[in-house]
């Protein structure tokens, strides 16, 4: 799963995007945009492993990507927004310092992202105005006249400056529009970036809806705070009267948004925790980890981690009654230990 950073030149983005994964933003990709791994802990998976005797513990990641910094006059960035139409979820980055307003460019960001759609829409229903006009076969023709209609509408809805989410369309519509990826479709968070001396970053906070969830930080000084040892990083905190913000708070926000969970899978050589979509199948946790195991899928063998942990072993589990039998439809819930038992 790939999560997109959008802001404006200067916004903070990029020191955000180190602070996130801990990778240092190269000038290099100003152009281009950079993506790094971001790390989701989970400290039980040291658990599992000294109870399984595992050599290797991989925890779940984000693939973070910072995008090309936008410009203010809205010019070239339909350009520069291309590198993360494959994102599955955007987190806004606006600034709260040098007399800058974070919920107007919360609103002019909103306005790219549906100008850059609206670009794909357009393109794609003069296209399907051309092929209309040659001699198709008939379903052929069916199907394009089925999606200009839905491209209609969904411009028509762009054009009031209604996102694509918010707009009431069919699942054959829907289909319609995922091949283009459009932004409008796509769940959102924003962080705002606030002045190192802002005394109540909190206060941002309160920009949040049910739409667009808001979380502030003074991203360059927690920049500065993860560089610095851990002894040297209390220290300063202790000197300078703060309290560091949590990274993985914000990591999991994320996770939270883009509609995602983790399970785990647990043996004598791997503990590995995995994503999966929220109300993902027993049938595709399979799929996340081999596509063989979803072929030959027989049965998910499901435990809670926790009580897993407390049991001290799987045979102990199984005694207690704790390892349940799940079909391939079973929803995967939070944290479920999962072994796939699969024929080749």
């Amino acid at each position: 799963m790939k999560i997109g950073l959008v802001g404006y030149k200067g916004s903070g983005k990029s020191t955000l995007f180190e602070w996130l994964t801990g990778v240092h933003a190269d000038p290099a990709h100003a152009h281009t945009g950079q993506g790094a791994m971001a790390t989701i802990a989970e400290p039980r998976l040291a658990e599992l492993a000294k109870m399984y005797g595992a050599k290797k513990i991989t925890p779940a990641a984000l693939e973070i990507v910072d995008t090309p910094g936008l410009s203010r006059t809205h010019e070239g960035n339909a350009a520069r927004l291309a590198v993360i139409r494959e994102a599955g979820c955007l987190v806004f980055v606006v600034a709260a310092f040098d007399g800058n307003d974070p919920l107007a460019d919360i609103r002019s960001l909103d306005e790219d992202l549906l100008l850059a759609d609206m670009e794909i829409v357009s393109g794609r229903l003069q296209r399907v105005a051309e092929s209309l006009k040659k001699p198709l076969p008939r379903a052929e023709k069916e199907q394009l006249a089925h999606e200009e209609a839905t491209l209609n509408l969904v411009l028509s809805a762009m054009n009031s400056g209604n996102p694509l989410r918010q707009t009431q369309m069919s699942d054959e519509q829907r289909r319609v529009t995922r091949a283009f990826r459009l932004f409008s479709e796509k769940p959102r968070m924003a962080i705002v970036n606030t002045a190192e001396d802002e005394p109540d970053p909190q206060r941002f906070v309160g920009l949040s809806t049910a739409e667009l969830p808001v979380l502030a930080l003074p991203a360059s000084l927690e920049l500065e705070l993860a560089r610095m040892s851990p002894q040297d990083r209390a220290e300063f905190e202790r000197e300078m009267g703060l309290s560091g913000i949590d990274r993985q708070q914000f990591i999991r926000k994320m996770l939270e948004v883009c509609g995602l969970i983790t399970f785990i899978t647990a043996n004598e050589k791997e503990v590995r925790a995995w994503l999966l979509r929220s109300g993902g199948t027993a049938l595709e946790a399979a799929e996340c980890i081999h596509t063989d195991l979803a072929r030959g899928f027989i049965r998910a063998e499901v435990t809670n981690c926790d009580q897993l942990l407390q049991c001290g072993s799987e045979r102990e589990a199984k005694a207690r009654h704790l390892v349940r039998q799940e079909p391939k439809d079973y929803v995967v819930q939070q944290g479920d230990v999962i072994l796939i038992r699969f024929s080749v």
